[in-house]
């Protein structure tokens, strides 16, 4: 299939051990190729491609698909394909770590942190949706400007004064200290940012003491970054926590799509790239996959049908069950020619026990 956008994948210590390219395998090609081999389990990630059987590995055949590429050049690697997660380079479970942690999924670059490697201590499991890591921040730093209004923030801590200094960075542009230089107090700079706040979040319907910037709104259109960037945020040196549907409300402007786009980060605008869309698509398949087709065509018809049905079902099972047996006793082999003989006398048979029945109405 090419590059899938997101599945499961494995990497094979077996076939490629440390010091060898890495490589990743499919969740088929787990139990297909390498049912007996030493895997790493890698969870999900977007966008690539089985390597299975490809010049990464030197004496294996993909049996599902032989005929592969020699390297499939869009995939992208890392320490997890080598059983290591974190900054801290570990296994996971880690038999010489005493601590417990939860590790957490970066959705940017896709490897597992501790939570006590993530620069702030995580809110609680259930209170944010995804986590970006302290380098893909900075990789990413557009998001620092989004962070103060719709990240969750992390618990808080008794931190050293040491840590605070290092934590804490206010950016500002020059255009911003003139006009908060002209300001007369922190708390008409305070009120001024809780209106910016609330016109970003939901437009203003007032007309009378709106912002200069609401009157521009109607005749161009408005970068959400922009209008977040030309106030003072905080820019921290930790991981970020986001709620659900946090990437709706990023700005998809011309400009922001090409940023996204020379950062190699288009899918944070993609909600169906989340991995609570991928678990979501996986549990209704599997709901499909259960049901049972002769249970939903029972259920499509009426009492006299339903009991037609049954009864044609048992008797075309019990027929070909003794039809089966008689190859089974003798060893021979099922061939086709088998098989459409027995429904064509089958069909001759159910026809002369319907040709004998008179149906009458009361």
């Amino acid at each position: 299939q090419g590059a899938v956008k997101r599945q499961a994948l494995y990497a094979c210590s077996t076939c490629t051990p440390p010091g060898a390219e890495p490589a990743g395998i499919c969740l088929a090609c787990s139990y297909e190729c390498h049912g007996t081999h030493r895997l790493f389990e890698l969870y999900t990630k977007r966008n690539f491609r089985c390597d299975c059987g490809n010049s990464k590995f030197k004496n294996l055949q993909c049996k599902l698909l032989p005929e592969k590429g020699k390297v499939n050049s869009g995939n992208k690697y890392n320490d997890n394909f080598y059983g290591l997660y974190c900054t801290c380079k570990r296994p996971y479970p880690d038999p010489e770590d005493e601590i417990p942690d939860e590790m957490i999924q970066c959705i940017v670059c896709e490897d597992w942190f501790h939570g006590r490697h993530l620069g702030a201590v995580p809110p609680e499991s259930g209170d944010f949706h995804e986590m970006v890591c302290q380098a893909c921040m900075n990789h990413c730093h557009f998001l620092w400007a989004y962070a103060s209004h719709l990240a969750v923030p992390p618990l808080t801590k008794v931190n050293s004064l040491e840590d605070e200094g290092i934590v804490l960075k206010v950016e500002e542009s020059e255009e911003q200290k003139k006009e908060i230089k002209k300001e007369s107090g922190v708390e008409h700079q305070d009120t001024k940012e809780e209106k910016q706040l609330e016109q970003f979040n939901e437009p203003s319907t007032s007309s009378g003491s709106a912002c200069p910037e609401v009157v521009t709104k109607s005749e161009e259109p408005v970068c959400k970054l922009k209008e977040l960037q030309s106030k003072p945020f905080l820019r921290k040196d930790t991981a970020t926590f986001w709620p659900s549907n946090w990437r709706s409300k990023l700005c998809t402007c011309e400009d922001c799509l090409k940023m996204y786009s020379d950062l190699e980060v288009q899918f944070l605008t993609d909600e169906c790239d989340t991995v609570l869309a991928y678990e979501n698509k996986g549990t209704s398949d599997q709901e499909t996959e259960r049901r049972d087709p002769l249970m939903d065509t029972l259920n499509s018809m009426n009492r006299v049908q339903q009991v037609e049905l049954i009864c044609e079902y048992n008797d075309l099972k019990t027929e070909l069950t003794d039809y089966l047996r008689r190859f089974a006793d003798e060893g021979t082999v099922v061939k086709r020619e088998d098989i459409q003989h027995f429904f064509e006398e089958f069909q001759s048979r159910k026809r002369r026990r319907t040709n004998r029945m008179q149906y009458y109405c009361s």
